[in-house]
């Protein structure tokens, strides 16, 4: 979750509420961060912020950022595109994205960032254009139609990997921030039909005025106005800490037949029910320890195209099948 809100508004028009917006979205985007880079470094269990709450938090804290690129897309070029500010700003976000993409290829290159936020914002923003003359109804539909096409259609000619950034593929994609343009850019163009609206009833007041206290106020809208820098900035200041803590208090580390038996219930659960796995995986540890492999079967010497462990799995499977 693997965040940020790019485009902004023009000085004379800006919107100090709408900053605050945006820094709130960046300290809470923050918070995220700091759950997965402890996570990463082993101090809470596999999977624990790509599921449950933190999952929804994150995906709360995405819809906010690209709600507000949408918005303020339109308050910035409703009246014309203003060509020369939105080239140089989208040129910083393609250069960071590209970044991202570099550094996360090289620390984790099984699930590097290939199409996370700032490519979608980047994309977003040149398809949001297209949408800057209709009515805010129209935007308002599309969107919908955007955020609801992934939930009913979905086909195995868009699972190359030049198509994986539209989100309609059938495998699993596997990246440490992925926001393909199917359904996210709805969250874009659902802020955009909400900044038409409120400017169709002079609502945009709503939005200027300040805070209280003062000084949350200045805090949250320098955040919100230097939304890029503090993007790129946040995470590596937040596992340098965590590196510290790791190095001070290392995290416990797990028995490996507690490792295997949490991975192994995760990834059975993505087609069985929690019950089944927990006595699947429990009786593959039993047999393979058993028959003197389980060590084979951790270190990854053996998978799951072994006969040895093929015939376990059966003999598993028999015994937990509910009678």
């Amino acid at each position: 979750m693997n965040r940020a809100e790019i485009v902004n508004t023009p000085s004379k028009t800006r919107l100090g509420k709408l900053d605050v917006l945006r820094g709130i979205a960046l300290i809470a985007m923050a918070t995220y961060h700091t759950g997965w880079d402890f996570e990463f470094f082993g101090y809470l269990e596999p999977g624990t912020t790509g599921h449950g709450a933190w999952k929804l938090y994150a995906r709360v804290i995405a819809s906010t950022f690209l709600a507000l690129v949408g918005f303020s897309l339109v308050l910035a070029h409703g009246r014309g595109i203003r060509w020369r500010s939105f080239g140089i700003r989208l040129a910083q976000i393609v250069v960071a994205a590209l970044a991202i993409t570099l550094v996360t290829m090289y620390v984790t290159p099984e699930s590097f960032v290939f199409f996370g936020i700032l490519h979608e914002i980047a994309a977003a923003s040149v398809l949001g254009l297209l949408f800057l003359r209709l009515p805010a109804l129209v935007i308002a539909a599309a969107a919908a139609a955007v955020i609801a096409l992934p939930h009913y259609f979905v086909s195995p000619a868009f699972d190359a990997p030049i198509f994986w950034p539209l989100g309609l593929s059938e495998i699993i994609i596997r990246s440490n921030d992925y926001v393909p343009i199917f359904p996210w850019f709805g969250a874009v163009l659902a802020g955009m039909a909400l900044a038409k609206t409120m400017q169709h009833f002079n609502a945009l007041k709503l939005l200027a005025g300040n805070i209280a206290p003062s000084w949350l106020d200045r805090g949250l809208r320098f955040i919100g106005r230097h939304s890029l820098a503090f993007y790129l900035i946040h995470q590596p200041v937040i596992i340098a800490c965590v590196f510290l803590v790791s190095q001070l208090f290392p995290p416990a580390v797990p028995a490996p037949r507690e490792v295997f038996g949490k991975a192994c219930v995760q990834s059975c659960q993505n087609d069985n029910d929690k019950a089944f796995c927990e006595k699947f995986c429990d009786c593959v540890i039993e047999q393979t320890e058993a028959q003197g492999i389980f060590d084979e079967m951790f270190a990854g010497k053996r998978d799951q195209n072994d006969p040895q462990m093929q015939q376990i799995a059966g003999i598993c499977t028999q015994q937990n099948i509910p009678q």
